[in-house]
């Protein structure tokens, strides 16, 4: 049962387009979502003004489960709200929420760039973090990635 009244209202909020929801701590509600959901989902939260875009980051779930989970975090105060996405490991793909939240590019890039998604939409795909040189295809946020030191 959800008691904190900011987490009530997103549960309400986000009910029509979850899968699944849990409160794995106080203060804090998962929900998961199907890709395509991802941005009604957010556009709703906008026009309830709930909160804000504090991070977006991902998890590689593994070669043998095959996917890749991406996570939009949400905060009003205190409480913390997680969309979930899961997108296929082979060739993983989310929209860009860029046209609803113009700050979460970077994130966006990040995401990109350190575990391989490919964002849809985003105005933005110049690297962020790793060389120009970095070999394509290799992503070093992905569980399978061997690190290779160069020698000086």
């Amino acid at each position: 049962m959800i008691t904190d009244k900011a987490l009530q209202t997103a549960s309400t909020l986000l009910g029509p387009w979850a899968k699944d929801m849990k409160l794995p701590e106080p203060n804090r509600l998962d929900v998961v979502l199907a890709p395509k959901d991802l941005l009604p989902a957010i556009a709703w939260l906008n026009r309830a003004h709930w909160g804000y875009l504090t991070a977006i980051t991902g998890l590689d779930l593994g070669v043998e489960q095959g996917e890749i989970e991406v996570l939009y975090h949400f905060c009003a105060g205190a409480a913390i709200v997680t969309l979930r996405v899961r997108t296929p490991r082979t060739a993983p793909s989310v929209p860009s929420v860029c046209e609803l939240i113009p700050s979460a590019t970077l994130f966006e890039r990040e995401l990109s760039e350190l575990l391989g998604v490919t964002v849809v939409g985003t105005p933005n795909t110049d690297r962020l973090l790793l060389p120009e040189d970095w070999p394509e295809g290799v992503y070093p946020l992905r569980k399978d990635f061997v690190r290779k030191d160069v020698a000086a």
